[in-house]
């Protein structure tokens, strides 16, 4: 493994070089003393994964950090320009060993992130998902009128559905727009949010193991993505990048991306918020124009607004 290092880490240097002046460029010895090198037993493998496969080892495959390297830099550079033209990134990463290098990064980075489950339509139906976020907004309003006159029984089914709430949308709770990329962790754990994002043309980057098809993928980078050492290391290199790309704080909501944004007509009353993981019926649904969309957006705005105060 020394040799393999060594080896490695020899032509990390060269193509650090190349490609300095851009940032910081994680090394293979790096990568490798994070346990991103580790793939999956040879039996759960995908066929489609063999270009990033440099070995087998005691019934492992093992990952070819130089190329994790170069995939890891190829995102940075696409991701740097996405948010200098004023775009946002959503984080996802609901598995446990996620989760909490996720949230951390993306909160540092000032991005949006999913770190709980992933509810069917995010993306593709995020109209849906603004109506249930404007309704966590009037529960966080303590002077809501919905509060009045309610028995203590209907008082704690309310602070039930606001808790549920929270948990679920605190990550984009203030993402007005969709996002102009996605970067998640293990592409088969986060399927469904990677579909929504290729249905809709949002590019994808994320941390892509040997079980996974990495054609599906944007910017695969290959990788440990059962590792919270390696997971942490690759997220916080994403979250620098970002952070390096907005001259140290990044910039949210910039861009309009009304013409991605995808409404329903699934209407969320007070006494019936978005059911989880819920795909809203398409059949007769009422015109959404611009106008109205951007009514609603100053409608969740003043909420916020009052919150504050």
């Amino acid at each position: 493994m020394v040799n393999l290092v060594q080896e490695k880490n020899s032509n990390s240097r060269k193509d650090k070089e190349n490609n300095k002046g851009f940032m910081n460029q994680l090394t293979v010895e790096e990568l490798i003393k994070a346990g991103a090198h580790f793939g999956h037993p040879t039996h759960r493998w995908n066929p489609n994964y063999k270009g990033y496969i440099t070995m087998k080892k005691n019934g492992v495959y093992i990952i070819d950090m130089e190329q994790t390297s170069q995939c890891m830099v190829k995102a940075a550079k696409e991701i740097t320009r996405i948010v200098r033209e004023g775009g946002n990134v959503l984080f996802v990463g609901t598995k446990k060993q996620a989760k909490d290098a996720v949230q951390q990064a993306a909160d540092r980075c000032s991005m949006y992130y999913i770190v709980e489950r992933w509810l069917g339509g995010t993306l593709t139906n995020y109209g849906t998902i603004k109506k249930s976020i404007k309704r966590l907004l009037i529960l966080e309003k303590e002077s809501s009128e919905i509060y009045t006159n309610l028995t203590k029984k209907e008082l704690s089914m309310l602070e039930r559905e606001r808790i549920k709430l929270a948990d679920l949308h605190r990550g984009i709770k203030d993402m007005k727009h969709l996002p102009k990329a996605l970067f998640f962790v293990d592409g088969i754990h986060e399927k469904i949010a990677i579909s929504e994002a290729i249905n809709l043309g949002i590019p994808t980057f994320g941390i892509v193991d040997s079980n996974t098809d990495p054609r599906n993928i944007d910017f695969p980078i290959p990788a440990n993505d059962d590792s919270m050492k390696t997971i942490g290391l690759i997220v916080n290199y994403i979250a620098d990048t970002i952070i390096e790309a907005t001259g140290g704080t990044a910039q949210m909501d910039e861009a309009d991306d009304t013409e991605q944004d995808s409404e329903t007509s699934e209407e969320i009353t007070e006494e019936n918020p978005a059911e989880e993981n819920a795909e809203p019926e398409s059949e007769g649904e009422p015109e959404v124009t611009e106008e109205s969309d951007q009514a609603e957006e100053k409608e969740i705005e003043e909420v916020q607004e009052e919150n504050q105060e």
